[in-house]
């Protein structure tokens, strides 16, 4: 029932803003995007049980923990970068949150990389020479 609460809060939040925004806009994006973060941190805490979940997957089936780091580290940051770029987007400054999109896809393939080596030189020891 968490997400009932959730959709009322940002029902309620919308509301407000809308009533606000025609004053006040300045404070109608404060509030909306102070609704944003409240709901991230909320879904933030439920994160946890689902990393231990993660771990004991990647424990189970010897997963090196550099490799599971990096994959949740890469989840992070598609998961940060969209936020932020969703609140930029709602200021209407659609150039700064593409630019945000870009960023974060650029951090995610940098730090892809490691990865995509062992895969490659993994697949180059499987076919026969």
């Amino acid at each position: 029932m968490e997400i009932v609460q959730l959709v009322g809060i940002a029902i309620i939040a919308t509301v407000l803003v809308l009533i606000v925004k025609e004053q006040k806009p300045m404070f109608a994006f404060l509030l909306a995007m102070f609704t944003g973060i409240l709901i991230f941190l909320f879904v933030l805490g439920k994160i946890s049980s689902v990393l231990h979940v993660l771990e004991d997957l990647a424990s189970k089936s010897d997963v090196k923990p550099v490799f599971f780091k990096t994959i949740l580290k890469i989840i992070g940051i598609a998961y940060i970068a969209e936020f932020g770029a969703q609140i930029v987007r709602d200021a209407g400054q659609e150039a700064i949150a593409s630019k945000i999109e870009l960023a974060g896809k650029i951090l995610i393939m940098v730090m892809a990389i490691p990865i995509i080596t062992v895969i490659v030189e993994t697949v180059i020891r499987l076919i026969p020479a």
